[in-house]
């Protein structure tokens, strides 16, 4: 990647002051006695003393242009062009329906919901996979594309950690979010034969599909037939399961049992069926093994994000001016011999 050197300035009305300079000239133009409307002025002239040169005048004037250009922040931007680099296209299927709030994992001896739970394995795939394309998409009872692809983890990561419950109507529409994700993954430059290459799902749920226009395995055979694999991750518990309780301000009351409506069989069938694996959220190395499964694959080749690096450079005119209104001040002092002249 070629860096190209670039100048801006942070806050360029400082050099709005600029304009005052030639007003302030014209207003010594205009009196008897040569002075100029900054502080110690009074001694720049003695009694009917005429300067002897315009030097320090010209010092004063250059010291403050550059000081008002040292206001306005020069800046030096180290802009590197975008790349080409190798990686996977991947959309995470999120479930943020009401049954995730169900806390039936604990962490250092607390309860811990399902979202919780399962947000450790969402932000391991932004942080881990530096290389990647990721997009998201949430669902309950609709599915919506929270984040498109994009190599901007940062800002994904963000989107990722305002992720929580009630977003969102409530529901399970999980062949409506994969169908969707399946969806974000369809670039025809990067089809193959009828086939997309490096572009794969992770759908994460802990409920059976009972909302929606689109069955789940009907979703499954169209990411089948596009060649995308579907890796589908179940969070939760089996049988009753502590589900929390809220008054009307949202304040937690206390919690009832309910009975755990997670379908692995469904979750295995479309994995199985798109080319994928299925996980348990609870299984130890869940990520890792994800990991190696989609690596087994063949990367894409796409534009990475351009990247900015911006360096303050305000001193480089700062220092000199202010060494050039010193200076100026000083040779406009009057001399010994002047003065008592």
């Amino acid at each position: 990647m070629t860096p190209i050197l670039g100048w801006t300035l942070a806050d360029p009305a400082w050099l709005l002051l600029l304009l005052a300079l030639p007003l302030v000239s014209w207003l010594r133009s205009r009196r008897g006695q040569p002075v100029l409307v900054i502080p110690f002025a009074a001694r720049w002239a003695a009694r009917e003393v005429v300067p002897r040169s315009r030097l320090p005048l010209a010092l004063v004037y250059a010291g403050l242009a550059l000081l008002a250009l040292a206001l306005a922040r020069p800046q030096q931007v180290d802009d590197k062009r975008q790349a080409r680099q190798t990686g996977y296209d991947i959309v995470l299927a999120v479930d943020i329906s009401g049954s995730m709030l169900a806390e039936d994992y604990e962490s250092g001896g607390q309860r811990m919901n399902r979202l919780q739970a399962i947000k450790p394995i969402l932000e391991a795939f932004v942080a881990r996979r530096p290389n990647d394309r990721i997009g998201v998409v949430t669902f309950g009872g609709r599915a919506y594309t929270l984040a498109p692809l994009t190599t901007d983890h940062d800002w994904l990561g963000r989107q990722v950690g305002r992720l929580q419950v009630g977003l969102v109507e409530d529901g399970t529409a999980v062949g409506d979010a994969l169908s969707l994700a399946v969806a974000r993954l369809g670039q025809p430059e990067r089809t193959e034969n009828g086939r997309r290459l490096g572009g794969f799902a992770i759908l994460l749920t802990d409920g059976a599909n009972n909302s929606g226009s689109v069955d789940p395995l009907a979703a499954a055979e169209i990411a089948r037939s596009k060649g995308i694999p579907v890796y589908t991750i179940g969070a939760g518990q089996d049988g009753a399961v502590p589900m929390p309780v809220f008054d009307q301000s949202g304040r937690k009351v206390g919690y009832q049992r309910v009975l755990s409506d997670l379908d692995e069989a469904t979750l295995q069938r479309i994995a199985e069926h798109s080319g994928g694996r299925y996980f348990r959220a609870a299984d130890a190395g869940t990520v890792d093994a994800a990991f190696a499964a989609i690596d087994r694959e063949q990367k894409i080749e796409f534009d990475a994000t351009s990247t900015l690096k911006v360096h303050e450079r305000f001193e480089l005119v700062a220092w000199p001016g202010l060494l050039l209104l010193l200076a100026g001040f000083w040779l406009a002092q009057p001399r010994r011999e002047e003065v008592f002249a």
